[in-house]
C-alpha cells in the first residue's frame, strides 16, 4: 500500500493475487487516515516562517529532481534526508512534506518554479540558498549522473537563486564525476586509449 509506504506504517497487508482490487477493510484505510491528520498537525503546529522554509527547500529540490521529467527512487530519498537534515523534522513529516511538494512540481511546475524559487531566495539567508543549491547539485547525483537537462536546470535555479555563474560553477565542480558531458569524455578517451593499444599490437 502506498500510504503504508510512505509514512512508514506496520508490515504490508499480503495482496490478494486472484483479486488484486479487492477492498481494503475500512479499519485499515481508517488508520491511515489517522496517521496522515496526526502528521499533518504536526506540522501546522510549526512556525508558519519554518513551514514555509521547509516547504520551499523541498520544492525546489523537487524541480531539480524533475528536470529530466522522471522522480527516481534515489532522487526522492535523497530529497527526504535533505528536508530532515535542514529542518530537524521526524522522518514521516518529512516524507508528506517531499509527497506534497513532488505533487506541485508534477503538477504545477512550469508555472509555480521561478515563483517558488524567487520567493525562497528573497527571506531565505545566503549560507541557506548556498546550501540549498549543493543539495540541489547532490540531488541530480543522486543516480550517479547529472545529464544536460539537470545540469541546465541546475543553471537557472542557481540563477533565481541570486548567485552568479561563477559561484554556480565553482559548485558543480564539486560534482565534477557526476556530470554527464564529464563521463562520456572518459568514456571516449579509454575508447581511443584501446583502440590505440589494438592497433599497435
Amino acid at each position: 500500500m502506498v500510504l503504508r509506504r510512505l509514512f512508514g506504517g506496520g508490515p504490508a497487508e499480503p495482496e490478494t493475487k486472484d483479486d488484486p482490487l479487492a477492498p481494503r477493510p475500512p479499519r485499515a484505510d481508517h488508520d491511515e487516515t489517522q496517521t496522515i491528520r496526526k502528521i499533518v498537525a504536526q506540522l501546522e503546529a510549526l512556525p508558519v516562517e519554518q513551514r514555509r522554509f521547509v516547504a520551499g527547500y523541498a520544492y525546489i529540490l523537487g524541480r531539480a529532481a524533475h528536470a529530466d521529467l522522471v522522480f527516481g527512487a534515489d532522487e526522492v530519498a535523497a530529497i527526504e534526508q535533505a528536508v530532515m537534515d535542514v529542518s530537524g523534522l521526524p522522518e514521516a513529516q518529512a516524507v508528506l512534506i517531499v509527497e506534497m511538494a513532488r505533487n506541485q512540481a508534477e503538477l504545477y511546475g512550469a508555472t509555480e518554479d521561478f515563483l517558488v524559487t524567487r520567493e525562497f531566495a528573497r527571506t531565505a539567508s545566503q549560507a541557506d540558498r548556498e546550501q540549498l543549491l549543493r543539495a540541489a547539485f547532490r540531488i541530480g547525483a543522486a543516480d550517479q549522473t547529472i545529464t544536460s537537462m539537470e545540469s541546465a536546470e541546475l543553471n537557472q535555479i542557481g540563477k533565481e537563486l541570486g548567485f552568479p555563474d561563477a559561484e554556480v560553477d565553482a559548485i558543480r565542480t564539486e560534482f565534477r564525476d557526476s556530470l554527464s558531458v564529464v563521463q562520456a569524455m572518459r568514456q571516449m578517451a579509454v575508447h581511443q586509449e584501446t583502440a590505440g593499444d589494438a592497433s599497435g599490437s
